[in-house]
């Protein structure tokens, strides 16, 4: 994606693009798994730390992007959805418990939870742990 595609997301999310917005949001894009802070931090060295965690939140905010607590923290990873109300691009995530990297199960959906009357989902999280691929060659 060029600079301006990574605006154009940014802002139909309902955030001003910056060029520090778009370079989290084109660094996040460009991984092959949610990071966390301080992996975004070590790959985004013309950004200090604190203009990084900001984007984030705002991002979060505005469902640009997932934040997933994966028993070694939380990681981030840049949210398809459609819309910056609704996030509509929930699916399952691996955590290793080796080398303590999570990886996207994009193909599997969260399954549908049955709430008690009265409760109302707002997002949900289904994290599964155990031993990668490259940790089990290893």
């Amino acid at each position: 994606m060029k600079n301006e595609d990574y605006a154009s997301l940014i802002e139909a999310h309902g955030i001003k693009p910056t060029a520090n917005r778009i370079v989290v949001a084109r660094t996040l894009a460009g991984a092959s798994r949610p990071l966390s802070l301080s992996e975004l931090e070590r790959r985004i060295v013309s950004i200090d730390k604190s203009n990084v965690f900001r984007a984030l939140t705002l991002f979060r905010e505005h469902h640009l992007v997932h934040a997933i607590a994966d028993g070694g923290g939380v990681r981030y990873e840049l949210c398809h959805s459609h819309d910056h109300d609704h996030d509509d691009d929930t699916h399952a995530h691996f955590f290793c418990e080796r080398c303590r990297r999570t990886f996207c199960l994009d193909n599997t959906a969260i399954p549908a939870i049955a709430l008690p009357k009265g409760y109302t989902m707002t997002t949900a999280t289904f994290l599964v742990k155990g031993i990668c691929a490259d940790c089990q060659r290893a």
